[in-house]
């Protein structure tokens, strides 16, 4: 499987376009790429399409440091984010603090920062859209 690349794929239910602006503030996130319903050059059926999502956001792929992170709004209002979290690991605890801090914005801290035997500093929360991130500083190895 050489070559292979897992990357999130993550559907806002009709708030990507806030969400994206969201991560861009929060991260840094970079819009690599994004394209509307209405401007994809193969129409979507109009029975698969929610009535009013026709300016959502069909696809985006974005950069936050050295990931991609893609988004839609999907077909409809159904979002749920369940089961898994985005893990955001950065080199200071500094840098921990303000991506914990903006991600936290609106959301939910499950777990505040703290030290842990694995990291100097780690958290978790749930942000204003229901995306639940941890949030670290690596470490030292274990000798």
């Amino acid at each position: 499987m050489s070559g292979t690349v897992i990357q999130p794929y993550l559907f806002f239910g009709g708030n990507c376009e806030e969400a994206i602006a969201f991560y861009r503030k929060a991260l840094g996130a970079e819009v690599e790429m994004m394209m509307r319903f209405s401007e994809s050059p193969d129409p979507v059926p109009p029975d698969k399409l929610k009535p009013g999502f026709e300016n959502k956001i069909m696809h985006a792929s974005l950069r936050i440091g050295g990931a991609t992170v893609m988004a839609s709004d999907g077909c409809d209002e159904d979002s749920t984010f369940a089961g898994f979290s985005l893990s955001i690991s950065v080199p200071k605890v500094e840098q921990a603090k303000l991506a914990f801090d903006a991600l936290a914005e609106g959301g939910q801290v499950t777990m505040p920062l703290d030290k842990t035997f694995w990291s100097p500093c780690f958290g978790m929360l749930t942000d204003r859209f229901g995306v639940a991130w941890m949030v670290s500083v690596p470490g030292e190895r274990p000798k």
